[in-house]
């Protein structure tokens, strides 16, 4: 029998939670040796809730050859400094989305892990829905034809008290707004089906319902990797906040992917329908979605420490969602208007 890998947690936020519980799932295969923050008050409020040992001594952690990998679920703005850290200690690294505050950034944090050979895995889970499975194999395999145009909405909705907490929205702390904060779920995924070769013309701003630094709204036309018509709204001023939809038109057919949901509805007559597990966390309630997808993304991220291979989402594929990121907010700046 293959021993159980000894994980660390490292940041025992909101995004720590549906982490915890897809790992007490994997009990068979991996055991929490530790849960790390760095604020002794969360890590005593995550020590009610979960039977793992908590400690706000990172060192203590990497000094202990028991982890074998980390899970870094801290501020982007730490993720290139607390991976490097854990890396050069020879831990495998699985970080949240987004890679860091820019993709320089990004790009030196995959290096790094490159150069340690460690396995190096993000956490962009909405790749792992089964309706995302299903989609990505009908796509490949021809069975919707070649693509006609694609379509992406993500119209969530984030109160007034979200961005009032310390750095959310902001440049220093989250390297962005909604498109690197929220969509990049959905848009990394749309990347993953359709592929994106061109951003043609976009638009961003904050809209008159939050205070923040960052955008609030952006919407983009855009080229498929095959040179089809697409079209990306992104927001989190939508109240109540609705499902992420991608829509994609095929010589064959077409397909809805709303949320968890996804609808298949082919030319011959056909259709087939692949049911959401549950919530996506558009709204206030930041968290409320079912952890199965992360639960896929950890144990993908175990596999292919077991088999020496690269988890299914590289640090290399992170990046490319992040520098679309890039590319769509430099076309929205290029197109805004002048000021006087």
């Amino acid at each position: 029998m293959t021993r159980k890998l000894g994980i660390a947690v490292i940041g025992l936020g909101p995004a720590s939670l549906p982490h915890s519980k897809s790992l007490l799932d994997l009990a068979d295969r991996a055991e929490i040796r530790w849960a790390v923050s760095r604020t002794p008050d969360r890590a005593k409020t995550f020590a009610a809730q979960f039977p793992f040992p908590t400690t706000t001594d990172l060192g203590t952690v990497l000094a202990d050859p028991a982890v074998d990998a980390a899970i870094v679920l801290t501020p982007p703005s730490s993720h290139l400094d607390v991976s490097a850290l854990c890396l050069e200690a020879g831990k495998h690294v699985l970080v949240e989305k987004p890679l860091e505050l820019t993709s320089a950034r990004g790009r030196r944090l995959v290096d790094t892990a490159r150069r340690a050979g460690r396995t190096f895995g993000v956490v962009l889970q909405h790749r792992f829905r089964p309706a995302s499975l299903r989609l990505k194999a009908a796509l490949d395999s021809g069975e919707l034809g070649s693509i006609e145009a694609a379509f992406l909405n993500v119209p969530w909705w984030r109160p007034q008290s979200y961005y009032d907490e310390p750095g959310r929205g902001t440049l220093a702390r989250d390297g962005g707004g909604v498109l690197l904060t929220q969509a990049i779920h959905s848009l990394d995924l749309f990347r993953a089906l359709v592929g994106v070769s061109k951003v043609v013309a976009a638009q961003a701003r904050t809209t008159a319902l939050h205070r923040m630094e960052t955008e609030d709204y952006v919407s983009a036309l855009l080229e498929t990797g095959h040179g089809a018509p697409a079209t990306l709204i992104a927001t989190t001023a939508a109240y109540p906040g609705y499902p992420e939809r991608i829509e994609i038109t095929g010589t064959k057919g077409y397909a809805s992917l709303i949320g968890g949901r996804l609808r298949l509805a082919f030319l011959d007559g056909r259709e087939e329908i692949v049911e959401a597990e549950g919530s996506t966390g558009s709204g206030a309630n930041i968290m409320d979605f079912p952890h199965d997808a992360h639960r896929a993304v950890i144990a993908d991220f175990l596999d292919a420490i077991e088999q020496r291979r690269d988890p299914v989402v590289t640090g290399e594929e992170a990046l490319a969602s992040q520098e679309l990121v890039d590319a769509i907010l430099k076309a929205a700046q290029a197109n805004a208007p002048s000021r006087p």
